[in-house]
């Protein structure tokens, strides 16, 4: 399947690493707003086209799929444009930013029979997937809480007067959309969409969250939701149930979970990966297209509507 690029940074270069491990993956052509930046990025993976005007690379036949990794609030307008051309999408999460946008891409999907989904790698990775099919095992739950917190390597420019893009608000960028999406996204796939949503932030002067904290409340239970790109954490997350905790190393990447039983007992649920986590969201996705799906059965379009949602709450 050959591939288009939209967002020539780091993610992007993460995705082609896993990629190699997937014969069938290849790079047709990448679009960047100057060609300089474009070029650049195209030779340092041999690729000869290079596109300014994103839709003259739709349609240039040499590309059936694009994957988009560009700043949150160009996610809906660019997916849009590729599903019109018959162009099979894989969008960095958060897919969208408001319930809205999300609501445009899954009919202009079906209505074009087009692939599309959000690349949340977490929640088809090997060990999610086991954790899903021994979730029973805790009994009833009573909690779950998830958190990823990560100083943002931008945050010290920051604080010097230097704004990139991930303190822009205007980019749909900050702690919630960019990290709280890790916590709500496996939440959603795990128990489902909560009946109400209490939300608390601390904004930055630019009008972007710093970090934040949401209480999503369930019928029996609740989820607590922690984020930041101004603070560290180092603790795992957990699901509590009244006859175990599931322990979880990092929801944003699960490689390490244990049932530690309340009489004493553990249970290791994790699942060796033979591939970085990526390769699993990039085969899940071009399987989807190739079997000629709009959706994929894990990372479902409803699911990416309810994450957003909550996000917008």
């Amino acid at each position: 399947m050959r591939f288009g690029i939209i967002g020539t940074n780091w993610i992007t270069d993460r995705l082609l690493k896993a990629a190699k491990d997937l014969p069938d993956f290849s790079v047709g052509a990448v679009y960047s707003r100057t060609e300089e930046r474009g070029r650049e990025f195209a030779e340092k993976y041999g690729v000869e086209a290079v596109y300014t005007d994103m839709a003259e690379m739709f349609q240039s036949g040499k590309i059936d799929a694009v994957y988009i990794a560009s700043p949150n609030s160009f996610h809906v307008e660019q997916s849009l444009l590729a599903l019109e051309h018959g162009i099979h999408v894989l969008c960095e999460k958060p897919a969208v930013i408001s319930e809205a946008e999300m609501e445009r891409i899954m009919e202009a999907s079906r209505k074009h029979q087009t692939t599309y989904m959000e690349a949340m790698k977490s929640t088809v990775a090997p060990t999610f997937l086991n954790l899903k099919k021994n979730l029973h095992k805790i009994g009833q739950i009573r909690r779950l809480v998830f958190h990823f917190n990560q100083y943002s390597s931008r945050y010290d420019k920051y604080k010097e007067g230097i704004i990139e893009n991930a303190f822009k608000p205007e980019f749909g960028n900050g702690a919630k959309m960019d990290l709280g999406v890790y916590c709500i996204a496996p939440i959603i796939h795990l128990v489902g969409e909560p009946e109400k949503v209490l939300a608390n932030s601390y904004s930055l002067s630019t009008g972007a969250d710093g970090q934040g904290s949401m209480i999503l409340a369930y019928k029996e239970f609740e989820a607590i939701v922690m984020y930041s790109k101004i603070t560290d954490s180092y603790v795992p997350c957990e699901i509590q149930g009244e006859e175990g905790v599931i322990e979880i190393n990092k929801i944003s990447d699960p490689r390490q979970v244990i049932i530690k039983y309340r009489d004493g007992r553990t249970e290791d649920l994790s699942i060796p990966q033979e591939y970085e986590t990526m390769y699993y969201e990039l085969k899940e996705f071009m399987d989807c297209a190739e079997a000629g799906q709009v959706e994929s059965a894990i990372n479902t379009h409803d699911i990416s509507r309810q994450v957003i949602k909550i996000l917008s709450t």
